[in-house]
């Protein structure tokens, strides 16, 4: 039974990282209307699915992300990931605050840039102020890891170990589980599950911008869905020939 489902709205983005999973681009596209992501999740609810991840792409920059926020909040527990760079208009920012998920992870793709460590603790403070849970994705590099295990340091007093996500950068530059546990500083820490083995979930679906389904959002050869319900995503997965993103 799937009970957490990530869902790429799109895989456009302005940020436009070159190690992007998703490979998103400033000439990005989306095959998602607002309308097929909350009657398709809708129907995953009804069938298990307890909580749910908006991602992209940058969500933010989907037209219609607070549409399927305002509908599927009330039925799931949902956050949504982003760069945070679109937070910082003021027009969106206000959105956001009109229309809440339960928790918005905010990314920093680079450790040592300053400003971005800046800007997203900053946002972080200001998330929790309207009552939404905020998270940290960050992002370690095998070149990075003294820089990342300041910024750890430093989020951990506003942020408890589990809102923080260590996320090993792929699919080059990948620091070894050593490498990545160090930045915790020896405490507990979030990752995904694949640190120490490839293994294939058993309750996770990764669902892509162009409506095809995978165990993880990182594995290749993904399938297409053939109908947008909880019956196409089962019948998608069984077609998965599941191997290492590596």
């Amino acid at each position: 039974m799937i009970e957490l489902l990530s869902i790429d709205l799109s895989n456009y983005c302005s940020k436009q990282c070159p190690f992007c999973y998703n490979h998103s681009t400033q000439e990005g596209n989306t095959l998602w209307k607002p309308q097929e992501v909350i009657d398709f999740v809708s129907d995953c609810i009804c069938h298990g699915v307890k909580a749910v991840s908006l991602g992209g792409g940058e969500p933010f920059e989907y037209e219609g992300v607070f549409e399927v926020v305002d509908a599927l909040y009330p039925k799931c527990y949902l956050s949504v990931t982003s760069n945070g760079l679109p937070l910082e208009n003021e027009q969106i920012w206000k959105m956001l605050t009109r229309h809440k998920p339960d928790k918005n992870h905010i990314t920093i793709h680079q450790p040592n840039n300053e400003s971005e460590v800046n800007r997203v603790e900053r946002q972080i403070q200001r998330i929790e102020s309207i009552g939404i849970k905020p998270g940290l994705n960050l992002l370690v590099g095998a070149d990075k890891v003294a820089q990342a295990t300041n910024v750890y340091e430093r989020m951990n007093k506003m942020l408890k170990n589990e809102q923080i996500i260590l996320v090993p950068q792929r699919f080059s530059n990948t620091p070894t589980s050593i490498q990545l546990s160090s930045v915790s500083g020896g405490k507990p820490f979030q990752s995904p599950s694949c640190l120490l083995k490839c293994r294939r979930p058993m309750n996770f679906c990764s669902v892509s911008w162009d409506k095809k389904v995978n165990s993880c959002s990182f594995a290749p050869d993904k399938e297409q869905l053939k109908s947008l319900d909880y019956r196409g995503l089962i019948e998608a997965l069984k077609l998965v020939k599941w191997k290492s993103c590596q």
